[in-house]
C-alpha cells in the first residue's frame, strides 16, 4: 500500500501523542521519558511485512548514526490474532536477532496507531524539541533496493533537526503493508 501526505491523519506542527506501552526489553515506556532528546522518532513498524523488514538495517543504522540527539521508537500495532508473526513473543525474537538499539513496543489495543493516524509498515513520525510533528512519512524511495534510494526522506528530516535547521520536506509517501486492525 502506498499513501501521500493528504491521508496522513496527524498534521505537521501537531504535539507528539503520549502512550504507555511495554516493549520487549521487559520495561514498559511512556513518551515522556525521552524529552531530554532533540528529536523523537516514532517508527510503526512490525516482523511479517516485507517493507518492514527491508527497513529494519536502515532503521537501526540511522538510530545509531543519530543517537546523541535522537530517541527511535518502534511500535507493532497489528493484530496478532491474524497475524501470529506479530506477537509480542515473536517481537522479542525479533529485537534481540537484530540488534534493535531502540525499544520495540506492543500497542496491543491499536489506540496509539489509531491516535497517531498510523496507515503501514514502516509509517514514520518525527517529532522536534518543541515535541511538535516536524516530518512524518516514509524512509527512503527505494524500499526493497538500499543502493537505488535517491531521496532519503528521513536521514534528511533528522540531519536538518540535528543542525538546528527546519525540516526541507516536511512529508513523503508511505509505502508498506497495512496495519493490521482488529
Amino acid at each position: 500500500m502506498e499513501a501521500d501526505s493528504d491521508m496522513f491523519k496527524m498534521k505537521i506542527g501537531s504535539p507528539a501523542i503520549e502512550f504507555d506501552l511495554p516493549a520487549t526489553d521487559g520495561k514498559t515506556y511512556m513518551l515522556r521519558y525521552f524529552h531530554n532528546k532533540e528529536i523523537i522518532v516514532v517508527v510503526f513498524t512490525c516482523n511479517h511485512c516485507p517493507y518492514a523488514q527491508a527497513y529494519e538495517g536502515r532503521l537501526v543504522a540511522l538510530a545509531k548514526e543519530f543517537s546523541k540527539k535522537a530517541a527511535f521508537l518502534a511500535i507493532n500495532a497489528n493484530d496478532a490474532s491474524k497475524y501470529p508473526q506479530d506477537g509480542f513473543e515473536n517481537m522479542r525474537e525479533r529485537a534481540r536477532e537484530k540488534g534493535f538499539p531502540f525499544p520495540y513496543l506492543y500497542d496491543e489495543t491499536q489506540e496509539t496507531a489509531k491516535a497517531y493516524g498510523a496507515l503501514v509498515t514502516p509509517h514514520v513520525f518525527v517529532f522536534d524539541a518543541s515535541g511538535k510533528l516536524a516530518y512524518q512519512g516514509g524512509i527512503d524511495d527505494s524500499w526493497d533496493n538500499p543502493s537505488a534510494v535517491t531521496r532519503t526522506y528521513l536521514a534528511d528530516a533528522l540531519g536538518h533537526l540535528a543542525t538546528g535547521r527546519p525540516v526541507a520536506v516536511k512529508t513523503a509517501p508511505v509505502v508498506g503493508c497495512s496495519i493490521k486492525w482488529k
